[in-house]
């Protein structure tokens, strides 16, 4: 696959990956290199990565441990110890071989770190591939509260080499299916069916559908690279499904969810509201609900955990003025971004989805 060239950085696909990482290492100087990893990576991804490597400069590893309740300040603190202690200097490259959670808290320690050193991009999840690593935007959770702190700094270069799909669970590339399906439904609805058939037929053209999340995503960040206008489009399904995210991410009682369940749920409910808030198709919003329902399942959500859920909402990025804008559809491929809607809609949002 062609390499795709952004604003600020490229994207590299499987053999061009490490091609492109050793000539930029011979012409860049760097004083030492760091591999922020986590214990899932260091076991499974690193010999793999370490072999393609090709430089005469001092190689340290650095190991968080695995999970979103890790993505926090005191996991940071810890980095940016290891950092120091390992004799990092402003020439020091960062690169982040994991998934969401590492290149999210690996590129914004790399940001912050003495005022920001060079860091890239390795992402070893289907979801990190398609979204996270792409874009720019660093950060990490403030407590249960996804995504809090942080900010938008492009690396050096994005390295996607699906091979590291071969290291993941089931459960983790359906994860990663949530943002694709995200894609289809804000972007097209030939590329929401594209998506659709790639899941029920195996992954069959899986790369194809990777390199086209990639272009998608691009093309909106260029438009809009601080999340001012257009970008808000990519967080279709993401204002209740961070919430519910948190929620579950919080509560002791509560099975975690993987961030792609919670984003299928956002969707659904997303649905609904653009049925009530925009004439989206009653139709369109009944078969997406059945095809994200047998896909990742139903999760019982009661009214207590709604109430808490809805108060969540108040920690959205998107909010402005006190109002929680969220992003909806008219038809699939149309979004609609700022949109304000009342708390007795989202609770009967969480009926159509208990249905």
């Amino acid at each position: 696959m062609t390499s795709i060239n952004t604003q600020n950085y490229s994207i590299h696909f499987n053999d061009n990956c490490y091609s492109a990482l050793n000539t930029h290492l011979k012409t860049a100087n760097y004083s030492k290199l760091f591999v922020l990893v986590d214990s899932h990576t260091h076991r499974f991804c690193l010999p793999y990565f370490l072999a393609k490597v090709e430089t005469h400069v001092v190689i340290e590893i650095i190991e968080i441990e695995a999970g979103e309740i890790n993505k926090t300040i005191e996991t940071c603190d810890g980095v940016w110890s290891a950092l120091s202690e390992l004799d990092a200097d402003r020439k020091s490259l960062m690169i982040n071989l994991g998934g969401g959670i590492i290149t999210d808290l690996g590129g914004f320690v790399a940001s912050t770190f003495k005022r920001g050193i060079n860091f890239i991009n390795v992402p070893t999840t289907l979801l990190a591939m398609v979204d996270a690593s792409i874009g720019g935007k660093t950060g990490i959770d403030l407590g249960a509260l996804k995504n809090q702190i942080g900010l938008i700094n492009s690396s050096e270069m994005v390295l996607v080499d699906t091979y590291f799909l071969k290291t993941l669970p089931p459960l983790e590339i359906r994860s990663g299916f949530a943002e694709m399906l995200k894609y289809g439904l804000t972007h097209s609805k030939s590329y929401w069916e594209a998506v659709i058939k790639c899941y029920e037929t195996n992954y069959d053209k899986l790369d194809d559908l990777i390199y086209k999340s990639i272009i998608i995503k691009k093309n909106v960040v260029e438009q809009d690279p601080f999340e001012d206008n257009i970008r808000k489009v990519l967080n279709f399904g993401h204002t209740l499904g961070h919430a519910i995210e948190s929620y579950f991410l919080s509560n002791k009682n509560k099975t975690t969810l993987l961030h792609g369940e919670a984003i299928a749920i956002g969707m659904i409910l997303a649905c609904y509201l653009s049925k009530e808030h925009t004439s989206f198709s009653v139709k369109d919003c009944n078969t997406i609900k059945s095809i994200l329902k047998s896909i990742y399942g139903h999760i019982n959500i009661n009214e207590k955990d709604q109430n808490t859920i809805i108060e969540l909402l108040k920690h959205d990025k998107k909010n402005e003025g006190g109002n929680v804008n969220f992003v909806l559809l008219k038809a699939i491929g149309e979004p609609k971004i700022n949109c304000i809607v009342e708390n007795y809609l989202i609770k009967k949002s969480f009926n159509f989805y208990n249905q």
